[in-house]
């Protein structure tokens, strides 16, 4: 198979396909036509908590009036709807192109909550396919705490999947982190960590969760997502100093903060909420940009789809996609522990192509297709929404 008049990262190239590989990449003159990009992963996700906005609205606003909202619709959450959200969820992401999802699974409570059992049976069904990780995510005082915490670390290490917790301004974090990141060393796990997703200066946690990953060297196992308290902390430059000191990555969420933050009825909000993704990147953090959630209380619309986390960010943080692609691509992969795939000679033909010049004209009109290979096949044709 080849492919001709190619935009591979800035030049127009033919590719060669052999045996589900990139055979050859040779030099064309002139301008490519089409744009190809390596497959996205998608690093934060709430497979549980999607497609449920048509029976789960917030009473209240922000990001607390969602969580009630989704508190009160697991009243519904039976093994069929599970199955079925989470599925369809999966569905999407691939249909999008991605290679691999991890999805956040709401752990409240001590026992082992339905919805881990239902995305692992999943994640046996797509194993051949795409990956599922699961990521849990309680409370950082039900975590934290010595009757509940090493139990469900127990039951996560067993499984082989991702330990995470969700921070705000908790009592006692002083304790409690160091105590998540015993757990995770007794266990070798991997850590995600909802933290800081507010607009309060004293939401502060990212420092503490800097502070013993660099303290214990556990940086490249440790992943945060959010901190928007970020945004307008007046100390932001030194904490974000730390933060690459250390090692760990960040995901930037456009969809969920910006439609959640400074949410006041009635009132424009002021405040985005988002992360300084340029600032954080230029000192050096891995920054990564997640989907979150979709057609849920917290975000009751979007798709499965790194591309559109991508053209949102564009929009709202003022990044040149071409510049942040591997926001989507490499630095989640490295995340999740995946080895990065490049498009280069003797890798997979693994790759999204789109009928334009560049990436930028590919983003610039959601309706452009794109066309999602692997394993050098081209499957069906998929517009963008």
């Amino acid at each position: 198979m080849i492919l001709d008049a190619v935009n591979l990262n800035g030049a127009t190239v033919r590719l060669v396909l052999e045996d589900g590989r990139i055979a050859a990449i040779e030099p064309m003159p002139g301008p490519a036509t089409q744009t190809a990009i390596p497959l996205p992963v998608e690093p934060h996700v709430h497979l549980d908590k999607a497609f449920t906005i048509h029976r789960a609205r917030a009473d209240r606003p922000g990001l607390f009036g969602a969580i009630e909202a989704m508190a009160a619709d697991k009243a519904r959450w039976t093994p069929l709807d599970l199955l079925t959200r989470i599925e369809d969820g999966m569905a999407e992401a691939w249909a999008a192109g991605c290679r691999a999802v991890r999805t956040h699974i709401d752990w409240t409570e001590p026992a082992v909550p339905l919805a881990w059992e239902v995305a692992a049976e999943v994640a046996e069904e797509w194993a051949d396919r795409m990956m599922l990780v699961r990521a849990s995510l309680s409370p950082i005082d039900l975590l934290g705490d010595p009757g509940h915490g090493p139990k469900i670390a127990e039951r996560v290490a067993r499984d082989g999947q991702v330990l995470g917790a969700f921070i705000y301004r908790h009592p006692g974090l002083e304790d409690g982190i160091p105590f998540v990141f015993d757990l995770a060393e007794r266990h070798d796990l991997w850590l995600d960590f909802h933290v800081d997703e507010g607009l309060e200066v004293e939401a502060a946690a990212l420092d503490l969760i800097t502070a013993e990953a660099t303290r214990r060297g556990m940086g490249d196992r440790v992943l945060c997502g959010h901190a928007c308290s970020l945004s307008i902390r007046s100390d932001a430059d030194r904490a974000i100093d730390a933060l690459a000191a250390s090692g760990v990555a960040l995901t930037v969420m456009p969809t969920t903060n910006l439609y959640l933050q400074d949410m006041t009825p009635g009132r424009s909000p002021r405040l985005r909420g988002l992360a300084p993704a340029q600032e954080l990147r230029a000192a050096g953090v891995p920054v990564l940009l997640g989907t979150d959630n979709v057609r849920d209380p917290f975000y009751p619309m979007g798709v499965h789809d790194p591309l559109e986390s991508l053209r949102l960010a564009a929009l709202a943080a003022h990044l040149d996609p071409a510049e942040w692609l591997g926001a989507i691509t490499e630095a989640p992969a490295r995340a999740l522990g995946l080895a990065p795939q490049p498009l280069a000679v003797g890798e997979p033909a693994d790759f999204l192509l789109f009928p334009a010049p560049d990436l930028l004209s590919a983003l610039a009109r959601p309706g452009v297709p794109r066309q999602v290979w692997r394993a050098g096949c081209p499957q069906a044709e998929r517009v963008a929404p």
